[in-house]
């Protein structure tokens, strides 16, 4: 029984000096190890006789758990004084001013999109994507634009070889939607995404600008239905009191083709310098669905009509707040993109 009472005063004595971790692993191994002296003592136990093994067994166990116990208890006082250590150190003052912090918002053409998008939405088309490097095939020629046809040249590309080029328009994806409805059923889109020209970059021109072009082919789609819906996209991207009107164009895939003014924002249609004295703003090209066009895209001519048209994102953010460079939307200029935070 003294050899009990003493391995625990030992043990004891040792752990008062425990101010580490590493250092209460050490000293639990040395008494409850493999090897430890709590183990060396049970050991002993053969030597007894069997009237006397019970009791120093019962004995053996219960020195185990009082010394498990008190290295427990000495543990989670280390894990204790540790983690006031450290928020005695890393402590903070919620009294203390916070930061600013710079919130940032959308781009501003990336807005104008949203902005279009969301009306069309709303008037029942879907968005439709595709690829920028496209095929000359679904670039020019099921766009009535065969090779060597003049009009090509109204569109100077980037080509990659001779049949695969940066797309020069997104009409590309009006011709694969018309694909993969297999001339079965009417069309309701609009396509925005970037588009390639070869260009000197100057203040009303870029080499890479941004499109939405809308398409709609239905077996009793008019010029009126097209009218009517320039007119919304109008008046929704520059105001109520907007007016348009349409004047005779040419484009290859379109036939009759328009191009569309908007009445001036700044002299309401009277005339001034913004508008060239005429009272009305070139915005955009549309027309109707060529022949041509429907037919290599599946679609009877003799059933299904329909109409296109052609935004520049650019010049509509131009006209609708009066930039005059088209360069301040790539320059990353933090002062002129902060002018259109929402």
């Amino acid at each position: 029984m003294e050899a009990f009472d003493s391995l625990k005063q030992s043990f004891l004595k040792a752990l008062e000096t425990v101010f580490k971790e590493a250092e209460l692993a050490e000293l639990k191994a040395e008494y409850l190890g493999k090897k430890g002296k709590v183990t060396q003592l049970m050991q002993a136990m053969k030597d007894l006789s069997p009237e006397e093994r019970p009791a120093y067994g019962q004995k053996v166990n219960q020195l185990k758990n009082e010394l498990s116990d008190a290295l427990n208890a000495h543990k989670e006082a280390l894990e204790n004084a540790r983690i006031e250590a450290q928020l005695a150190t890393e402590k903070i003052d919620v009294t203390l001013p916070g930061h600013d912090m710079s919130v940032g918002s959308s781009h501003i053409l990336t807005q104008i999109v949203e902005s279009i998008e969301d009306l069309f939405i709303g008037l029942g088309y879907q968005i439709k994507e595709g690829p920028e490097i496209e095929s000359d095939e679904y670039n020019f020629e099921k766009l009535n634009l065969p090779k060597n046809h003049p009009a090509r040249d109204m569109q100077d590309s980037f080509y990659i070889d001779p049949n695969t080029l940066l797309r020069t328009h997104t009409s590309p994806v009006q011709v694969r939607t018309m694909l993969e409805y297999g001339g079965s059923k009417p069309v309701k889109i609009i396509c925005p995404g970037k588009v390639y020209r070869r260009d000197d970059d100057d203040a009303t021109h870029s080499h890479q600008f941004m499109q939405i072009e809308g398409l709609v082919v239905d077996q009793k789609t008019t010029m009126a239905d097209l009218k009517g819906t320039l007119l919304k996209l109008a008046q929704t991207m520059f105001g109520p009191d907007r007016t348009i009107r349409l004047r005779p164009s040419y484009f290859p895939f379109t036939e009759p083709s328009v191009e569309v003014d908007v009445s001036c924002y700044n002299c309401e249609g009277t005339g001034c310098s913004i508008c060239k004295h005429t009272g009305y703003i070139e915005i955009l090209g549309a027309g109707m669905v060529h022949d041509n066009v429907l037919k290599m895209s599946g679609y009877d001519p003799n059933v299904y009509q329909g109409f296109a048209f052609g935004i520049g994102v650019e010049r509509i953010a131009m006209l609708k707040y009066g930039i005059e460079d088209i360069r301040h939307f790539y320059t990353n200029d933090m002062r002129f993109l902060r002018m259109f935070n929402q």
